[in-house]
């Protein structure tokens, strides 16, 4: 039996606590459905972008009337593009939301219809839209959908190379090592993930201030 990776867990929950900030709305549970949709949302726009840029983005859509699937499918990609110009790569962005969007409004019926299928079907769906790779369609199907899968990012990497896990580092490498050492429980894997992003954003800055 691979040995259990809830002593690090429970490590970093006694040093940060209940994950918060922009983690308060993805660790949430249980979410409405326009939560959910609002994560999906986010997922894209989180890429390559600091999240106070994603946060203006998100309140922008949310003054627009539009911070939700079918809301962004009422708007040209044009004026989309403008509402999440902070968050970055804004014209592919937007291509991206409205792909999403309208696979998840138009060919699935929505986020609930999705969220009835098998996390594979899922995520051979969600890795059809451009610009959705590993890394977003398992932030969609955990945070989003709640399915215990396990997110790999660079802060999982970096945490996984500094503890030397005797393991390759690739996506579905350090994932199956996750996943083989936690419980299936997507509550864990959702809080256990923040963490690991919030300490290595400590440690990045604690490294910045020397």
């Amino acid at each position: 039996m691979p040995e259990s990776l809830l002593p690090l867990y429970r490590k970093l929950k006694l040093k940060y606590g209940r994950p918060a900030g922009q983690w308060k709305l993805w660790c949430k549970r249980p979410k409405t459905l326009r939560e959910r949709e609002q994560v999906v949302i986010e997922s894209i726009l989180t890429q390559r972008a600091n999240w106070r840029n994603v946060e203006q983005a998100v309140e922008n859509l949310k003054a627009a009337g539009c911070l939700s699937l079918p809301g962004l499918l009422r708007i040209p990609v044009e004026q989309l593009g403008g509402l999440i110009v902070p968050s970055g790569f804004y014209r592919q962005k937007a291509r991206r939301l409205l792909a999403l969007a309208d696979l998840i409004e138009q060919n699935c019926g929505g986020l609930l219809r999705l969220k009835e299928q098998s996390a594979e079907g899922i995520r051979r769906l969600l890795l059809q839209v451009s610009g959705v790779g590993p890394e977003t369609a398992d932030d969609i199907l955990l945070y989003a959908l709640d399915r215990p899968v396990f997110v790999v990012d660079e802060y999982t990497r970096r945490l996984a190379k500094l503890l030397n896990f005797p393991c390759g580092f690739s996506y579905q490498a350090l994932q199956n090592y996750f996943q083989e050492r936690l419980p299936r429980n997507y509550g864990l894997y959702q809080d256990f993930h923040a963490l690991i992003v919030i300490d290595g954003k400590a440690r990045k800055g604690k490294k910045g201030a020397t």
